[in-house]
């Protein structure tokens, strides 16, 4: 947002801001290292399908948002497209011009196409005529500022700390002779010279590129992709600014910096004008997919259509009865896709064990502060604002000596990177550090016991207990039919050396383990007083029936179980859940070291304490489809953790809101994460973090390759890819909802951005009835019986 912008202006300038607004909303937060949660890349062009995205951003990035045509043809000749696949995706299509026929399309598949190239820039168009590379000394100059610039803790010094990122950045451009050095002489003048806002900075430099309002917002679109993963860190803090009910201005400061380049560079190469006006020219043409763009769109719905037949093929004529017995013990996890595999090693063991899907913050949408520490983690969906306030409560004095440590430990980092510091350390305590490194990578570190339980802060009031209480229960189909023992296991994982690690962990949780949640809702139904005001809820819990919360190590496979509030008389209970959980750990380990390159059941643990290990686990690689039904529906089936699986009885949802908060929470949440892994897998370039082994990290926000330039957001190529194939299939999330059609119709209505998802075939949404699927979403006649996955 542009804050210098005049209430009063004329249209040009109007039509020129209101691009520059389109052209950052194009842009897709990225989350700090700290709290990395999935984001879907895609979030400024779900207004419209993947054949135009594709068009966009290959004008703008120079990417390809399909796999290659060879993919797709291998997949055609394994025989997992069929010509049924083709046809319907065929038919599904609605561009014209896409091929006559489904022998049309194949032989197409085996066409390799070149890959699109983006639109230049001036930066480019003046490289070629010098022979400087000026992106080079742009994203170089550009990184080094704003890596300090947007520190959060980690540089040892801030430049103009306080200052907008325009005036900050002006303040260094100016003294910066890097681009002088290279040629570019007078820049810093220019700068110096330059309008102090961001606002008519952008407006001084459209009218020396000659830049008109059609052609504006690809060319601002160009420009801000060209700055990689800053300009997706300032759409974040825009992000959190408008949570707030604020505003943020700095991605508006990056594009006003961005274009202060290219107008230097034009000025001094003066020669590119004709070439840019070639350039523009392209720019102000409508985004429309060719005809190749279409066939490669096509050519992905069938995979998709491929992966839903077999789909319904694993869920047909499945039932939605459940045994009236009462479960021996009930098992709550998150609805992550890495839960399906231990549930169904879970269930295996006794069919008296019952599992459900909830997302991993249990409902809770709390802001905590842990232990010794004045911090808040939102530990919620990014989509919801906090309501709720916890924190971790320890005694003063451990509070006080745990706060000291983490000072000491501070200050040591800050000794040992300074740079004349850093070298007294390693002459002084090289050999005695040397023994901590080998200690920590034989992972022999002390390791420190669990913290207190968390509790909410304010305590909240008994009628706010059992109203919270409730409406979790509610939304989690967990109304009636308690066994003794119910566990809420959240989720996270164990990992060195991995700047990452926040990714591995609960999504639902804001990028942090889910331990904190399940313990908080673990309490809360244990409390005497939620106890007591639960019947005026509807709901009547067993007096005998105790919540436990548990953490699920998702690297190895392991459950810690919270006792806290558990009696003598469900110590057989609990000793009998451990052995369980020990016994589907010891399954699904076994399961999942099949996939990791290089691994046994036996070294996963080892794997967690590995500072070279750049495959801890696979993540959520693989998703691909969301069901929303009893688990009886899919129970019976081994989903080979690639699907979501969330809870759900419409029969107990009597108003429709726990279908309408999974359709605008979870569901969303989960084709974020599905939609990041395939930006990743498909445009490693623009949506991808990289190459692990060159990362390192920057600001305390993200990662670098090497030792500077722009900032890698994403997946890094290791999340995706064993080393010989993609580990990820690249699918569109396949959503399947048990639930009446009329009130699906009726959520997607009045969440107008919710239903583009589904229009735009970001998602695919199906029903279910009795464990079938019955029919497909359209966007034009609505639920269509005759476009099913089966039909392919």
């Amino acid at each position: 947002m542009f804050h210098d912008q005049p209430d009063i202006a004329p249209a040009p300038a109007k039509a020129l801001f209101a691009a520059a607004e389109a052209a950052m909303c194009a842009i897709p937060p990225a989350f700090p290292l700290d709290a990395t949660v999935a984001v879907n890349p895609f979030l400024g062009q779900t207004g419209e399908d993947l054949a135009h995205a594709a068009a966009r951003l290959a004008r703008v990035a120079g990417v390809r948002l399909t796999r290659s045509r060879e993919d797709y043809a291998a997949m055609i000749a394994a025989g997992e497209i069929t010509a049924g696949d083709l046809a319907a995706a065929l038919a599904a299509c609605p561009h014209p011009g896409k091929p006559a026929d489904g022998t049309a399309l194949t032989a197409l598949a085996h066409q390799a196409q070149p890959a699109p190239q983006a639109l230049p820039t001036i930066a480019e168009l003046a490289a070629r005529a010098t022979g400087t590379d000026w992106p080079a000394i742009i994203r170089r100059c550009l990184g080094l500022w704003a890596a300090g610039h947007f520190d959060r803790g980690q540089a040892l010094w801030t430049p103009a700390p306080g200052s907008s990122a325009f005036a900050a950045w002006r303040e260094w451009a100016t003294h910066d002779l890097t681009p002088e050095l290279a040629g570019l002489t007078g820049f810093c003048r220019h700068v110096a010279n330059c309008p102090d806002t961001p606002g008519r900075a952008l407006l001084r430099a459209a009218a020396a590129l000659d830049l008109t309002a059609d052609a504006a917002e690809t060319t601002f679109h160009r420009l801000l992709t060209d700055l990689g993963g800053w300009a997706q860190h300032a759409r974040w803090l825009q992000w959190q600014a408008e949570l707030a009910g604020e505003s943020d201005g700095t991605l508006a400061d990056l594009l006003a910096i961005r274009l202060v380049w290219e107008e230097a560079l034009l000025a001094h190469v003066p020669a590119v004008a004709p070439a840019w006006a070639e350039v523009l020219a392209a720019h102000a043409r409508p985004v429309t997919p060719d005809a190749d763009l279409v066939i490669d769109t096509i050519l992905q719905q069938a995979a998709e259509m491929a992966y839903q037949r077999g789909l319904d093929t694993l869920l047909r004529g499945t039932g939605t009865t459940a045994s009236e017995d009462r479960p021996l013990m009930q098992t709550a996890f998150c609805i992550d896709v890495r839960s399906e595999p231990f549930r169904r090693a879970l269930e295996s063991l006794d069919t008296g064990i019952a599992t459900l899907g909830f997302a991993g913050f249990f409902g809770l949408p709390v802001d905590h502060h842990p232990a010794a520490s004045d911090l808040k983690e939102a530990r919620l969906p990014v989509l919801l604002p906090p309501r709720l306030q916890s924190c971790t409560p320890l005694p003063p004095a451990q509070d006080r000596q745990r706060r000291i440590a983490a000072r000491s430990a501070r200050a040591l980092g800050r000794f040992r990177q300074a740079a004349v510091s850093s070298f007294a350390f390693v002459e002084s305590a090289g050999p005695l550090y040397a023994v901590k490194l080998l200690r920590d990578a034989l992972g022999l570190g002390r390791a420190r016991g669990a913290d207190p339980a968390p509790a909410f802060t304010p305590a909240l009031s008994a009628d706010a207990k059992a109203a919270t209480a409730a409406q979790v229960l509610k939304a989690m189909s967990l109304t009636q039919g308690h066994a003794r023992l119910v566990l809420l296991i959240g989720h996270g994982a164990t990992l060195h050396n991995n700047p990452h690690h926040s990714a591995y962990h609960c999504g639902a949780c804001g990028g942090h383990q889910g331990d904190v949640s399940a313990r908080l809702l673990a309490g809360l139904l244990n409390d005497p007083e939620t106890r007591a005001g639960l019947p005026a809820q509807g709901i009547d819990l067993p007096a005998d029936t105790l919540f436990l919360a548990g953490l699920h190590d998702t690297v190895t496979d392991r459950v810690t179980l919270y006792t806290e509030g558990a009696g003598r008389d469900h110590e057989t209970d609990i000793r009998r859940a451990r052995d369980w959980l020990d016994r589907a750990g010891r399954q699904v380990r076994l399961e999942r070291a099949a996939r990791l390159p290089g691994a046994s059941a036996a070294s996963l643990s080892a794997r967690a304490h590995n500072w070279a290990e750049i495959r801890p686990e696979w993540g959520l690689a693989g998703c691909a489809a969301f069901v929303a039904a009893p688990r009886a529906v899919t129970a019976s089936g081994d989903l080979k953790g690639r699907a979501f699986l969330h809870s759900y009885d419409w029969r107990e949802d009597r108003d429709f809101a726990t279908l309408e908060l999974i359709l605008t929470a979870p569901v969303v949440v989960a084709s974020w994460i599905s939609l990041q892994y395939y930006g990743s897998a498909v445009a490693p370039a623009l949506f991808g973090g990289g190459d692990k082994l060159i990362h390192n990290v920057t600001a305390g926000i993200g990662v670098v390759e090497g030792n500077g330039g722009m900032l890698r957001t994403g997946l890094p190529w290791q999340a995706v890819h064993d080393g010989e194939r993609l580990a990820h299939a690249p699918l569109r999330l396949s959503v399947l909802v048990e639930a009446p059609r009329h009130a699906i119709a009726e959520v997607l209505d009045r969440h107008a951005q919710v239903r583009a998802l589904f229009d735009n075939g970001w998602l695919t949404l199906f029903t279910l009835e009795h464990g079938r699927i019955t029919a497909r979403w359209h966007r034009d006649t609505g639920w269509d019986e005759a476009g099913l996955a089966r039909a392919a």
